[in-house]
Protein backbone atom coordinates (compact mmCIF):
# COMPACT_ATOMS: atom_id res chain seq x y z
CA UNK A 1 0.00 0.00 0.00
CA UNK A 2 2.61 2.35 0.88
CA UNK A 3 4.28 1.62 -2.62
CA UNK A 4 1.30 2.89 -4.32
CA UNK A 5 0.90 5.23 -2.50
CA UNK A 6 5.05 6.49 -3.04
CA UNK A 7 4.16 5.75 -6.63
CA UNK A 8 0.81 7.92 -7.23
CA UNK A 9 2.22 10.88 -5.50
CA UNK A 10 5.38 10.78 -7.61
CA UNK A 11 2.93 10.68 -10.66
CA UNK A 12 0.68 13.77 -9.66
CA UNK A 13 4.35 15.98 -9.01
CA UNK A 14 5.39 15.15 -12.45
CA UNK A 15 2.31 16.16 -14.01
CA UNK A 16 2.21 19.27 -11.87
CA UNK A 17 5.66 20.27 -13.23
CA UNK A 18 5.02 19.46 -16.36
CA UNK A 19 1.79 22.06 -16.17
CA UNK A 20 3.72 24.50 -14.71
CA UNK A 21 6.58 24.38 -17.69
CA UNK A 22 3.66 24.81 -20.03
CA UNK A 23 1.82 28.07 -18.29
CA UNK A 24 1.45 31.08 -20.32
CA UNK A 25 2.12 34.82 -19.54
CA UNK A 26 -1.33 34.90 -17.88
CA UNK A 27 -1.45 32.06 -15.58
CA UNK A 28 -1.72 32.96 -12.22
CA UNK A 29 1.56 31.26 -11.16
CA UNK A 30 4.44 33.45 -9.59
CA UNK A 31 6.30 35.34 -12.39
CA UNK A 32 9.18 33.09 -12.55
CA UNK A 33 7.20 30.30 -13.68
CA UNK A 34 5.12 31.79 -15.84
CA UNK A 35 6.28 31.90 -20.08
CA UNK A 36 7.79 34.75 -20.82
CA UNK A 37 5.49 36.54 -23.53
CA UNK A 38 6.96 37.44 -26.95
CA UNK A 39 5.80 40.45 -28.43
CA UNK A 40 8.08 42.58 -30.31
CA UNK A 41 8.79 46.12 -29.12
CA UNK A 42 6.73 48.46 -29.86
CA UNK A 43 7.09 50.45 -33.04
CA UNK A 44 7.49 54.21 -32.23
CA UNK A 45 4.66 56.15 -34.65
CA UNK A 46 6.21 57.39 -38.36
CA UNK A 47 6.43 60.90 -38.26
CA UNK A 48 3.42 61.64 -40.53
CA UNK A 49 4.28 65.52 -41.02
CA UNK A 50 7.94 64.83 -42.74
CA UNK A 51 6.51 61.63 -44.97
CA UNK A 52 4.01 63.49 -46.35
CA UNK A 53 6.07 66.59 -46.91
CA UNK A 54 8.54 64.51 -48.47
CA UNK A 55 6.42 62.58 -50.82
CA UNK A 56 3.49 64.46 -51.41
CA UNK A 57 3.13 63.04 -55.11
CA UNK A 58 2.66 59.86 -53.10
CA UNK A 59 -0.09 61.09 -51.76
CA UNK A 60 -1.56 63.87 -54.55
CA UNK A 61 -1.17 63.80 -58.54
CA UNK A 62 1.21 67.00 -59.08
CA UNK A 63 -1.05 68.46 -61.44
CA UNK A 64 -4.17 68.94 -58.64
CA UNK A 65 -1.89 71.17 -57.00
CA UNK A 66 -2.24 70.59 -53.42
CA UNK A 67 -2.32 73.34 -50.72
CA UNK A 68 -3.24 73.76 -47.21
CA UNK A 69 -1.92 70.20 -46.72
CA UNK A 70 -2.90 68.82 -43.52
CA UNK A 71 -2.04 65.44 -41.70
CA UNK A 72 -3.64 63.46 -38.83
CA UNK A 73 -1.64 62.00 -35.87
CA UNK A 74 -1.27 58.17 -37.39
CA UNK A 75 -3.22 55.60 -35.20
CA UNK A 76 -1.36 51.61 -35.65
CA UNK A 77 -3.56 49.38 -38.05
CA UNK A 78 -6.05 46.70 -36.18
CA UNK A 79 -5.00 44.05 -38.65
CA UNK A 80 -0.89 44.45 -39.47
CA UNK A 81 1.72 45.99 -38.15
CA UNK A 82 1.74 49.34 -40.47
CA UNK A 83 0.09 52.76 -39.33
CA UNK A 84 -3.05 54.89 -40.99
CA UNK A 85 -3.00 58.58 -40.95
CA UNK A 86 -5.49 61.03 -42.85
CA UNK A 87 -4.07 63.56 -45.22
CA UNK A 88 -6.31 66.82 -46.55
CA UNK A 89 -5.80 69.78 -48.85
CA UNK A 90 -7.40 72.10 -51.06
CA UNK A 91 -6.77 70.59 -54.56
CA UNK A 92 -7.58 71.28 -58.25
CA UNK A 93 -9.22 69.42 -61.03
CA UNK A 94 -7.58 68.56 -64.53
CA UNK A 95 -9.37 71.39 -65.78
CA UNK A 96 -8.38 73.72 -63.20
CA UNK A 97 -11.60 74.61 -61.73
CA UNK A 98 -11.32 74.01 -57.57
CA UNK A 99 -12.60 70.87 -56.16
CA UNK A 100 -12.36 72.00 -52.59
CA UNK A 101 -11.50 70.20 -49.56
CA UNK A 102 -10.55 66.15 -50.42
CA UNK A 103 -9.32 63.66 -47.75
CA UNK A 104 -7.33 60.42 -47.74
CA UNK A 105 -6.33 57.62 -46.11
CA UNK A 106 -3.03 56.86 -46.03
CA UNK A 107 -1.12 53.13 -45.15
CA UNK A 108 2.77 53.70 -43.32
CA UNK A 109 4.74 50.59 -43.55
CA UNK A 110 8.24 50.34 -42.41
CA UNK A 111 8.73 54.70 -42.53
CA UNK A 112 7.00 54.73 -46.42
CA UNK A 113 3.71 55.55 -47.40
CA UNK A 114 2.38 52.50 -49.16
CA UNK A 115 -1.20 53.22 -50.26
CA UNK A 116 -3.67 55.93 -50.42
CA UNK A 117 -7.21 56.06 -50.70
CA UNK A 118 -9.92 58.63 -50.73
CA UNK A 119 -11.43 58.49 -47.56
CA UNK A 120 -15.08 57.18 -46.61
CA UNK A 121 -16.90 57.33 -43.62
CA UNK A 122 -15.45 54.00 -41.78
CA UNK A 123 -12.13 56.04 -41.88
CA UNK A 124 -13.26 58.04 -39.15
CA UNK A 125 -11.27 60.32 -40.83
CA UNK A 126 -14.07 63.46 -40.49
CA UNK A 127 -13.80 63.19 -36.65
CA UNK A 128 -9.63 63.67 -36.57
CA UNK A 129 -7.56 66.60 -35.99
CA UNK A 130 -5.54 67.54 -38.29
CA UNK A 131 -2.45 69.86 -38.35
CA UNK A 132 -0.75 71.71 -41.26
CA UNK A 133 2.53 70.15 -42.81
Amino acid sequence: MRGTVHIFMSAVSGVLLLAACAADSHAPLPAFMRAQASDPPPELPPDVKQLVHDRLDGVFVNTSYPRNVQVSPPHHEVRGTGWTACVRAELTSATGKPLGVQTYRISINDGQIMDRQRADAGDNCDSERYEPI
